[in-house]
């Protein structure tokens, strides 16, 4: 690992979290937000399900490990309320098991560190006609009620279990337009749809009691010292600190 040593910000889930550098991505914004501050590091796995997170969990995080995230952003749920097959393949999980599966993951990360905090994002909505049009036959089987029903199931059990959680379900359903602008394809995020997702988090990120914050703006800059070797001023008598130079476009979502 690189030094110095900086807090480090897993993304862990499927093809939500795979894809978040994509398409003007949520994870994109949040490692731009939080360049010179902390690491984000994604781990995300397109298909998977609570099942399969649960089987490698700790392959993906070692008990052992010389680091430990500060914090991990969790998502499963839309592959586990597709509709079970007739052959008993495919990513389908019961409810029942999908919930305690949620709640083993969280209890194993919570066990790797004292200091370590999670965020569970729950399935968000889908576009049906978008997947009939645009995906394939392997996308059969997920509705948007379906997905509405796990992601309720999720929100209870971190509320019993005192665990931040998002519900994109409910978020992105805010818009009057959100079944037009909210995929690319009727399960995967648009531009327009990650920043539903930004917003939530940073949201939650700015609300948390959590100390020290985890919030972009409350964490130290690296290497934020004045420089000799950094622009000249105008009238040459110093240099320009562009040490804190992060793009402001972002800043409307950190409401």
């Amino acid at each position: 690992m690189a030094g110095p040593m900086r807090p480090q910000i897993v993304l862990f889930g499927s093809s939500i979290i795979q894809m978040s550098f994509d398409n003007g991505g949520w994870g994109a914004i949040l490692a731009n937000l939080y360049a010179r501050k902390a690491d984000i590091v994604l781990r995300g796995y397109s298909g998977w399900n609570s099942r399969r997170a649960l089987e490698v969990l700790d392959e993906v995080f070692p008990k052992d490990a010389y680091v430990q995230p500060s914090l991990v952003i969790i998502y499963f749920g839309g592959n586990d309320s597709i509709h079970p097959h007739p052959s008993g393949l495919g990513p389908h999980v019961p409810i029942e098991e999908y919930v305690e599966n949620m709640r083993k993951i969280a209890n194993y990360l919570k066990s790797l560190s004292d200091h370590i905090r999670l965020i569970f994002l729950t399935s968000p909505p889908i576009s049906e006609i978008q997947i009939r049009k645009k995906l394939s036959a392997t996308q059969s089987g997920r509705t948007n009620e379906h997905c509405g029903i796990y992601a309720r199931a999720l929100v209870e059990l971190c509320e019993e279990m005192n665990l931040k959680v998002i519900n994109l379900w409910s978020a992105i359903q805010q818009r009057e337009d959100w079944l037009d602008v909210s995929f690319t394809d009727g399960v995967h995020l648009s531009a327009e749809g990650s920043q539903v997702v930004l917003k939530e988090i940073l949201k939650v990120l700015r609300e948390a009691d959590w100390k020290p914050s985890l919030h972009w703006m409350s964490l130290p800059t690296e290497f934020a010292e004045d420089s000799p070797y950094y622009p000249p001023s105008p009238d040459g008598t110093t240099t320009i600190n562009v040490s804190y130079s992060i793009p402001r476009r972002h800043l409307q979502w950190d409401l």
